[in-house]
């Protein structure tokens, strides 16, 4: 029987987008609406699914392991507490997650006002990607000279790359979570990657 905070089951709102013939995003989609009901360890589930995409994509925004892991945390704290108002309506579930960590480290760094230090060779393992131009640029995202370029780029166009090729978003995925059109986050991303490829050295990969 699942647990409920709030003392009862919410009910859904807002149909879930068809899963079609793929079982991950069937079984992603019905653990959101039991979450949505009140089902603890379906968020549970949900938590050990998308936490190490939130955590690398707060990690490459923060560049601590201990502050991100702080505000990966508290990511899906506000998650938990708000997701009976999640409405499905075309809605991707991890892009909410995305625009709640994004939120949290924009307020951090308002209140902090600093910087943090990359620490060489604290950066996570990378996914692997195909051969297009933008994966050349970023197959060797763990140098710390490609990180700190990435960081210096507009904050829209950072946080689309990161989404892209740390979090393994789709253009779909990133549109929602930047509230873009799919054809916006396009041109963004490959400003951000021309814009990396003039100001990095040619050997900043090796």
């Amino acid at each position: 029987m699942a647990s409920t905070w709030g003392g009862q089951l919410r009910t859904s709102a807002g149909g879930p987008p068809p899963a079609g013939s793929d079982p991950e995003k069937a079984r992603i989609v019905a653990l959101v609406d039991l979450a949505r009901q009140g089902d603890v360890e379906a968020f549970g589930q949900l938590y050990d699914y998308h936490v190490p995409r939130i955590f690398r994509f707060v990690y490459h925004r923060v560049g601590s392991r201990t502050l991100a892991e702080d505000l990966t945390s508290e990511t899906f704290t506000r998650a938990l507490r708000s997701i009976g108002t999640f409405h499905w309506q075309g809605k991707d579930f991890g892009a909410w997650l995305t625009t709640i960590a994004r939120n949290l480290i924009a307020d951090h760094f308002r209140s902090s006002r600093h910087r943090l230090e990359v620490v060489a060779g604290e950066l996570p393992e990378q996914r692997t990607s195909g051969n297009g131009p933008e994966d050349e640029v970023l197959a060797s995202l763990t140098s710390e000279l490609l990180v700190e370029a990435v960081r210096s780029l507009p904050n829209e166009q950072r946080d689309c790359l990161l989404m892209r090729f740390v979090q393994g978003m789709s253009i779909a995925q990133t549109a929602e979570a930047l509230d873009r059109s799919e054809g916006a986050i396009k041109q963004l991303q490959l400003r951000a990657v021309r814009r990396l490829a003039r100001v990095l050295p040619r050997d900043a990969g090796s």
